[in-house]
């Protein structure tokens, strides 16, 4: 999601310098959210008890911010122009409120063990389950795949599409992203419920 902010720092700049600097930025601030949502679960490996609970609130708390998101569309306008120096910050608080680095707990606790034809979630939740080093190269693996992606989008954009391109083609996927939230939450609580019989 950071990727706009890239090509509205480089444009801004009128340097590609800055659209990297930008990217490092929102790099820093995405694994600072990863690794705070993963680290405390790799601590809590000791607590393996607690799982099933954990899971069904987690499911809940899914749903209920899929439904919180769903009711409330807006989007704060002061997000739109985020100066450099708070891209670290941003990239963190966007990636813990937008469930960027969310995205991995579910593997965590065991939410998509109900799909066990899908080897790499499997793979993932033992990886991230072998050690807290796991985690953190998880954490980091994930950021690299996503700031690549995201840096590639940024990159083309700003050299090839520039500013009018973006402000054209800017849609809002809150509702998508909601409506799903609710759904893998829904999924995710009824699988819970069935195999606790």
């Amino acid at each position: 999601m950071g990727w706009p902010l890239a090509v509205s720092a480089g444009l801004m700049d009128k340097s590609p310098r800055a659209l990297f600097r930008a990217l490092w930025a929102l790099a820093a601030g995405h694994l600072l959210a990863t690794l705070l949502v993963l680290l405390p679960f790799a601590f809590l490996l000791v607590l393996a008890e607690w799982q099933r609970p954990i899971q069904l609130v987690a499911s809940l708390l899914v749903i209920g911010f899929g439904v919180y998101r769903l009711i409330v569309r807006r989007h704060p306008r002061a997000l739109a122009r985020i100066p450099p120096t708070q891209l670290v910050l941003w990239s963190f608080a966007v990636a813990i409120a937008h469930g960027a680095a969310l995205m991995l707990v579910p593997i965590y606790l065991g939410l998509c063990q109900a799909f066990e034809l899908d080897a790499g979630h499997q793979a993932a939740g033992e990886l991230m389950k072998a050690s807290v080093g796991m985690a953190v190269l998880v954490s980091l693996v994930h950021v690299a795949a996503m700031v690549g992606a995201g840096g590639c989008l940024a990159w083309l954009v700003y050299r090839y599409l520039g500013l009018k391109f973006v402000s054209r083609s800017w849609f809002n996927l809150d509702v998508v992203w909601a409506t799903s939230l609710v759904l893998v939450g829904a999924v995710a609580l009824a699988f819970n419920l069935v195999s606790w019989r």
